[in-house]
């Protein structure tokens, strides 16, 4: 068994293990969500990874994403393509664009499973449609103040933006992005390793995490 992944293979079995070192998987989005998802697939065994986002690293970034200070100014995806391959020896694939009707098609041909961080309503249009359009499966995850979600293309429904003045600027605890990045990742394995589609909601004020129909 890979000693990277020791603890892990242990709890879940080898032949899961390889199962997801096989599934290519995209991640729309390289931002709360978006980079310590990255992180946290890579430590579980998912070694065909790709990102798409087109933004660089700002200095508020720090105390919600996986980012460090040094690391301001450079773009999110080259940042998380260094940082994946010191920690886990994987080289994963980047997009550093901006995710469009014209270029929905090239960031996503390819992919098995796609997984939606985007943090806003036109770009996660853009995924659902293409998703139900191509029959891909697709994960969205999203949060909003106290609440977190994790909900497959089926059931989901694209929110509108609620945040309004600079957008940069609004309330967002990290024990929910963590929670809600442990959530979906645990959503994203059951999938791969049983097909199962599982929907959760997370609250974080009292500790919740709802499932949902799938």
């Amino acid at each position: 068994m890979n000693e990277l992944y020791l603890h892990e293979g242990i709890y879940r079995g080898k032949e899961a293990l390889q199962k997801l070192s096989r599934v290519p998987v995209m991640v729309c989005g390289a931002g709360a969500l978006g980079s310590l998802l990255v992180d946290n697939l890579a430590r579980q065994g998912l070694r065909q990874l790709s990102v798409i986002d087109d933004d660089r690293v700002e200095l508020h970034n720090i105390g919600t994403q996986l980012f460090r200070q040094e690391d301001v100014g450079a773009f999110k995806v080259d940042v998380l393509r260094g940082h994946c391959f010191r920690a886990a020896g994987i080289e994963i694939g980047t997009f550093n664009k901006r995710l469009t009707e014209s270029t929905v098609h090239k960031c996503l041909r390819g992919a098995v499973l796609v997984i939606d961080t985007f943090d806003n309503s036109a770009s996660r249009r853009i995924v659902c449609e293409y998703c139900q359009q191509h029959e891909l499966a697709c994960l969205h995850l999203g949060m909003n103040a106290d609440y977190g979600e994790a909900h497959w293309n089926e059931e989901y429904r694209v929110p509108q933006d609620v945040v309004a003045g600079d957008v940069c600027e609004y309330p967002l605890a990290r024990n929910l992005i963590l929670l809600a990045v442990a959530v979906g990742s645990e959503a994203i394995l059951r999938y791969v390793l049983e097909n199962n589609k599982e929907n959760y909601s997370i609250t974080l004020k009292d500790l919740s995490i709802q499932r949902g129909e799938g």
